[in-house]
């Protein structure tokens, strides 16, 4: 099937470790549609601040949004800083592959339950976060191999007061087949969505089918608070 499935104004990109049929395929993606789900493409040299707008003006009128890794370099060519704002961070590079520590520094958050204290990723890139915009709260981070400056990793943004959640992995295959990665970003789901568990449930039964999943920026359409 086709690597992508257009709603609204977007894609979601899923890359497979295997060819998959498109009925494999089908329960998930129904669970995220059943979800209310608004996902975006990865666009990095888009510079048309209308096309921009109307992608932050869904989530500025109440939204949610989950960002996950290359969301944070898309549009990283435009002048405005609309996308950025909506991200929570800016970033346009990112530090070589390794396996990184990533340290909880609000284990207490819904978002961030049953995650360990310190994780080490699969081996994946670490991206310099710039910019931190200023209604953003870390929920975990990371450590530069190169200049030993703290990086934020996972967090959550109050934009114009919609909750987007954001993590800057998901690079490579194993990340996306790492169990705590997959079971945080589920519970970024489950944030906003009823459908977590059944979300939850297509994902795992999906992976031990050897696909991998790389969703760039998902938005549901659940409450805001």
């Amino acid at each position: 099937m086709s690597p992508f499935w257009f709603e609204t104004h977007g894609a979601v990109d899923i890359r497979l470790s295997r060819n998959l049929t498109e009925d494999e395929v089908a329960p998930f993606l129904e669970s995220a549609r059943s979800a209310g789900a608004l996902v975006v493409p990865a666009v990095a040299d888009t510079t048309d601040a209308a096309y921009i707008r109307k992608i932050t003006a869904a989530h500025k009128a109440g939204k949610p949004a989950i960002v996950i890794h290359c969301a944070m370099h898309s549009y990283r060519a435009a002048t405005i800083d609309d996308w950025r704002e909506f991200l929570g961070v800016t970033s346009r590079r990112h530090d070589h592959q390794s396996r990184y520590p990533v340290r909880a520094v609000q284990a207490g958050h819904p978002a961030l339950q049953g995650f360990p204290a310190v994780w080490t990723s699969p081996m994946d890139e670490l991206y310099i976060i710039e910019k931190l915009w200023p209604r953003t709260t870390v929920l975990a981070d990371s450590v530069s191999e190169k200049d030993g400056s703290v990086q934020p990793a996972v967090w959550v943004n109050d934009y114009h007061g919609t909750r987007v959640f954001g993590t800057t992995f998901g690079h490579s295959n194993a990340t996306w087949q790492d169990p705590v990665f997959i079971a945080q970003t589920i519970r970024m789901y489950d944030e906003f969505a009823d459908q977590g568990e059944d979300l939850q449930n297509q994902v795992k039964a999906m992976t031990s089918r050897g696909a991998v999943f790389r969703l760039t920026g998902v938005a549901f359409g659940s409450s805001t608070k």
